[in-house]
Order: C-alpha cells, then structure tokens, then sequence
C-alpha cells in the first residue's frame, strides 16, 4: 500500500510539472519540422553540380520558372522572411525580386550557405516558441494582418517542400538521384 501511495504522489508530482513539459514539446515539434525540411532540401542542394544551378526546364509549361538556384535561393529568403517576422524584426536579408534574394548570391557555395544560414536563424526563432507564445500574433510577413507565430513556423516546413518537389524534378531532369532517394 505505501509503494502505491509513493507512485500515486509521484505521478501527482510530475502532473504538477506537465505544463513545463509541453511548452518545451511545442517548441521542439516546430523545430523537428524545420529539421525534417533541412534535412532533405540542403543535401539536395549539395547534390546538384555548380554547371547545373541555373538549370530551368524550357519544355512544357515552364515559361518564367525558377531555376534551380532560384528555388532554393526563394526558400531561403522565405525562411528569412517569416522567422523574422516571428522575432518581430525586420528581415535580415534583401529579399529581391519575388523573394528570391539577393541578385549577388550566385555561386553555388554562396547559395550553400545562405540556404544553410537561414535554416539556422529558423531554429533560433523557432525553437523556443511555448505554448503560450505560438499562438501570439505578429504582423503578417506577406501583406496585411497577424499570424500566430507557430504558423510562420510551419510555413517553413510546408513551403520549402513546395519548391523542393520542384528541384527534385530538376536534378533528376541532370541524372542527379536526389540524396533522399538513394
């Protein structure tokens, strides 16, 4: 009875504690989706050959796309974008012309690292979120209004796998087996 009664005010204890717990989960769930975009999108971008970033396909309906270093210099710039937001802070970057960056990024180390760069500015915004301040609102980085600040995490998950589908489809159009698929 009494080993009982210990487990009872133990499992009264960490309910007591439950709280602390789930604002580190938000935080960590976010980050873990930003994470699972990274992990995918950066090794891509690392696979395809330096001669083949500014690949577009010309064929069909690609009239104006992106090319492949445009693609992932807009997911950069878009996580940029919204992270800042998120801080309530002004971009820390140039976001250009469709928020595709800055005109001087071309080399494919360049875009490397600023692909990478935004991905960790993502995770210091984002990370720390709680319970609590996911749902705050802030001013919407695309136009009028507010957003909850856990929205503009998930932005960064679901919009950058947007562009990914794209890149993938152009390094298999340059024989490159995306890393994600080997």
């Amino acid at each position: 009875m009494n080993q009982t009664l210990a487990v009872l005010f133990a499992l009264g204890a960490l309910v007591g504690t439950a709280p602390a717990a789930d604002t580190v989960a938000v935080g960590k769930m976010l980050d873990e989706q930003i994470r699972g975009a990274e992990s995918e999108i950066v090794p891509l971008v690392e696979a395809m050959p330096a001669d083949r970033f500014d690949f577009a396909p010309t064929q069909g309906e690609f009239k104006n796309a992106r090319t492949f270093a445009l693609q992932a210099r807009h997911i950069a710039t878009v996580i940029f974008e919204v992270a800042a937001a998120s801080n309530q802070e002004k971009s820390p970057v140039e976001l250009g012309k469709n928020e595709n960056g800055p005109d001087s990024l071309r080399s494919k180390e360049e875009i490397v690292k600023y692909l990478k760069d935004a991905f960790a500015y993502a995770h210091k915004s984002f990370s720390t979120l709680t319970a609590e301040t996911q749902v705050q609102t802030v001013k919407s980085p695309f136009g009028s209004g507010t957003v909850a600040r856990g929205a503009l995490a998930s932005i960064v998950a679901w919009h950058s796998f947007d562009h990914y589908g794209q890149m993938v489809v152009y390094a298999r159009m340059n024989g490159v087996i995306p890393p994600a698929s080997r």
